[in-house]
């Protein structure tokens, strides 16, 4: 079951986060954000290797102090995954993290301050070739743009956004990157499209505040999903009320659902029913717990039952139909070996890991003959 995604992506130019481009046709990377108290440098940089095992391309760091300035620059040293700084308000701690090789500011234009502080991180950013985020957010709008509209709106982002962005022009700097984050789908939606068609900067996408692990989850999935299948965004974010990892797989079940980039393993599983030849809600919690590890991508198929299960097994890199006395495996699509309820899981994890290790030697000899 391998196919090209057919979304046409937006065209937009290119800038560099550390050595992840963003823009101009490169994947769409993933990111994700610490929530360790960031001067607590050790426990900051152990999420931090946790977030990029997860998958992460990208980490935002919150540097809401000089004291948090100063534990980036350690932080920094212990890592190579390229950082974020998120700045607000105090636009010299944006200054003093560029001198400690930070890879991106994000700024907010709501909150950093007048022109001549704007000019001054805009000025440290170009001399030090650091792109930045203009990190547009609806808690956060120009206090006159507040009273203009209201409440926030669509409108009132995009007119925040082309304010530092038309700023930027006059400053002659382009590497930038631009989002506009609303906790509602409706509104982020609508901002995005708004402005996705105006200028050719890359996008950073999210769903601000989306919830908890499950709510957010969904309401993240629904909003950044439609601007995907637009082929808007270049990079994103799925900002949940859960462990930073979660963010990060839940990121990569969209990207690989929409077939936008691949990582490690597509489950195809039947929800179940009483055909069911084994627990097959059982078997997948069990399976996806014991092979989070694995990072090459392939489709794998538990299916209960042999209505569906062999027309899914065989379209999968390896396949599980059930059946009566024994459940059936194909391999590349053709069968291989049948398995006991008993063994099952044991049996399923040696093999998936089996493929999962050619695979790996396949794509290493095919870049070497490259």
């Amino acid at each position: 079951m391998h196919f090209e995604s057919p979304i046409k992506r937006r065209q937009s130019r290119q800038i560099m986060v550390g050595n992840v481009p963003v823009g101009g046709g490169a994947p769409i990377s993933v990111q994700s954000m610490t929530n360790t108290e960031t001067c607590d440098v050790d426990a900051t940089v152990s999420q931090i290797l946790a977030i990029q095992d997860a998958g992460a391309d990208i980490v935002r760091v919150s540097v809401p102090s000089m004291d948090a300035a100063e534990a980036f620059r350690s932080i920094r040293e212990r890592v190579d995954i390229p950082l974020v700084a998120d700045i607000h308000f105090d636009y010299k701690i944006a200054l003093k993290v560029a001198e400690y090789g930070v890879d991106c500011l994000r700024i907010n234009p709501g909150n950093i301050g007048n022109k001549d502080r704007v000019r001054s991180v805009v000025d440290c950013a170009r001399d030090k070739n650091i792109p930045i985020r203009i990190g547009v957010n609806a808690g956060s709008l120009e206090k006159d743009l507040q009273k203009k509209y209201g409440e926030p709106t669509p409108d009132a982002l995009v007119e925040s956004a082309f304010r530092q962005i038309e700023y930027f022009d006059e400053l002659d700097f382009q590497e930038f990157k631009l989002s506009l984050k609303a906790s509602d789908i409706f509104m982020t939606v609508d901002a995005y499209r708004k402005i996705a068609s105006q200028i050719d900067n890359p996008l950073h996408l999210g769903i601000t505040e989306a919830g908890g692990l499950r709510s957010g989850t969904v309401k993240s999935s629904i909003g950044l999903g439609l601007l995907l299948m637009d082929g808007i965004g270049d990079t994103l974010r799925v900002s949940l009320a859960a462990d930073p990892v979660q963010e990060v797989k839940v990121g990569w079940d969209m990207l690989r659902s929409l077939k936008l980039r691949n990582r490690g393993i597509n489950f195809i599983a039947c929800p179940s029913c009483s055909r069911q030849n084994f627990d097959v809600i059982k078997t997948m919690n069990e399976l996806e717990e014991r092979l989070d590890d694995i990072k090459v991508s392939m489709d794998v198929a538990v299916i209960g039952c042999v209505v569906n299960g062999p027309g899914e097994a065989k379209e999968a890199d390896l396949g599980l139909a059930g059946g009566t006395p024994n459940n059936l495996i194909y391999l590349d699509g053709k069968p291989n070996t049948k398995v006991k309820n008993e063994t099952l899981v044991e049996d399923l994890e040696r093999m998936i890991r089996d493929k999962a290790e050619a695979k790996e030697k396949e794509e290493a000899n095919l870049i070497a003959k490259s």
